[in-house]
């Protein structure tokens, strides 16, 4: 029976093995417990490096994939970060160790609420999590130092863009659902916005409304 101690070197091993080389970044996702974030029959795959589906049709992230985004995001202690897809809360949970302040949305209240008490239950109290229409994002609470999507876009959204900050950062994938997306880095500048496109990648498709429940 592998012990926890030794399943978290595996965990951080894979972290490594894949790219992921930002001390801050490794040190949140080591605190972190991603298996907090997982109910039910996929329990015990926590700590794989995969994507596993979660309530409302949605999944959490792999890990690699998780980690390779909050780096690229270069999220600094004093920032104001807003995240596009609450899912299960494992994302802002890990930004949560990296910034002063998270806002976190999703159309699913159901995963809204779930988080919340994640976040309750562990103490964590930097982030504000809000059943809302992701594609529109906060204006109430801009402009934002850093800016993720967990949900893929056709184009970067632009009432997001208009809530980052000159000299923010904003991380999604852009593509079309059925097909691989290109995770993509933008850099808001005095002139404009740079693109770096970073890797392919698949995530679920950013939808605007409220969920069924909340309708």
């Amino acid at each position: 029976m592998i012990s926890a101690a030794e399943r978290k070197m595996q965990f951080l091993f894979s972290l490594r093995s894949r790219g992921v080389t930002n001390k801050r970044v490794l040190n949140a996702m080591e605190k972190v417990d991603r298996g907090k974030y997982i109910r039910g029959t996929f329990e015990d795959r926590a700590y794989e490096d995969t994507p596993l589906p979660i309530a409302c049709g949605q999944t959490i992230s792999q890990p690699s994939i998780v980690a390779l985004m909050t780096e690229a995001l270069d999220v600094q202690p004093r920032d104001k970060v807003l995240e596009i897809g609450t899912g299960s809360g494992y994302q802002a949970a890990i930004l949560s160790q990296l910034a002063r302040r998270i806002y976190t949305v999703d159309r699913h209240g159901r995963l809204v609420r779930a988080a919340r008490s994640i976040f309750e239950a562990e103490d964590i109290s930097n982030i504000t999590a809000l059943i809302a229409d992701g594609s529109r994002g906060l204006p109430d609470q801009a402009p934002f130092d850093r800016i993720l999507l967990t949900a893929a876009s056709e184009d970067p959204p632009g009432p997001l863009l208009s809530q980052l900050r000159v000299g923010g950062i904003m991380v999604l994938p852009v593509g079309q659902s059925n097909t691989v997306q290109t995770l993509v880095k933008i850099v808001k500048t005095e002139t404009g916005l740079e693109y770096h496109e970073l890797r392919s990648v698949r995530f679920v498709p950013l939808l605007e409304g409220l969920g069924k429940e909340n309708s």
